[in-house]
Order: structure tokens, then sequence, then C-alpha cells
């Protein structure tokens, strides 16, 4: 019985060629016979051609919208100051009944200090008027934000791709808000 077996075991050998070495050549029937009984196991070139190119399409797909996402989040990142800047220069309004001199260094409303994506700027705020600015730096180049004494929101500056929303502060592509 245990000669049969083995016997067996080189029939499959001989027929599959395995231990051949490099050189066993099968023709497709015998491949497919010994695929089905799971003898040759593993993946051909062009099934694994097919899985690079779902990961490639895929890639193609996911790593441009990342980036936006990315870029949408440091949008909000650089906006946070200046929505805290336009308080303070309500509340320096509240205390003295004028702008003026509400940027100064020492003052409740002074501008935000500046960070690798954005600067800040007050512009010179008359009695009844202000505007400040957030305007893009390093990865973030291109854009400019601005707030006034009206709450009123602006994109005043977009890079190329981008669209300006007209009453808000644009934080996608599309200038939504």
């Amino acid at each position: 019985m245990l000669e049969k077996n083995t016997d067996r075991r080189s029939q499959v050998v001989r027929h599959c060629g395995l231990g051949l070495g490099r050189r066993a050549y099968l023709s497709v029937q015998r491949r497919v016979a010994c695929v089905r009984r799971g003898i040759l196991r593993g993946f051909t070139l062009i099934e694994v051609m097919i899985v690079v190119a779902i990961i490639a399409i895929l890639a193609a797909i996911a790593i441009p919208s990342y980036q936006e996402y990315i870029k949408r989040g440091q949008i909000v990142d650089g906006l946070v100051p200046l929505a805290d800047m336009g308080g303070k220069m309500e509340q320096f309004f509240q205390d003295n009944r004028t702008y003026e001199g509400a940027c100064a260094a020492g003052t409740v409303a002074p501008a935000p200090a500046n960070t690798a994506r954005f600067s800040y700027s007050c512009g010179s705020p008359s009695k009844t008027a202000y505007t400040v600015t957030a305007t893009g730096a390093g990865s973030m180049s291109g854009f400019a934000f601005t707030l006034n004494q009206q709450g009123q929101r602006a994109t005043t500056g977009t890079p190329s791709g981008w669209t300006a929303g007209s009453n808000c502060w644009s934080a996608r592509k599309d200038g939504s808000c």
C-alpha cells in the first residue's frame, strides 16, 4: 500500500512538472488539472498586473482627494485666529468707542503671531472701520482671507484651480464655504 501511494505521488510530480526545475513547461490542460488538484499554487503575471493596475487607479483617485482634504484643514487652522481677531477688535471698540490703535501691541486685539502657513495683518483701522487679513504663506500661498467690522468674510485671493467665494471664506476648490 505504501508503494502505491509513493508511486502515485511520483506520477503527479512528473505529470505536473514538479521537481524538474525551471525547464518544466506544462501544457494548458496539464496546468489546469494540476491547479484543480491544488498542486500548483500562486498567481500568474497577468493576475498580479491586474491587481497593480487596480491599486494604481485607486491611488490616482485617492491621493488628490487626500491632498485637497489636507489643504481644507489647513485653511481652517488659518481662519481661527482671524475670527478670534475680529472678536477682539469688537471688544476693543466696546471699551474705547473706536477701532484706532486696536492692533497695537499691548492692546486687547494685537495681530496674531504669524504661522508657517499664514501671516496676519490689521491694516490701519479708523474710528468706525477695520479690515483684518490672513495671507497664505508656504504651502498655503495664494490664499487671502479678510474680515471687517460688519462681520463680512471674504476670500480675496486663491491659488490657481480654486474659486473665491463671494460672501464667505472659501474652504473648498469650488468656492463653497
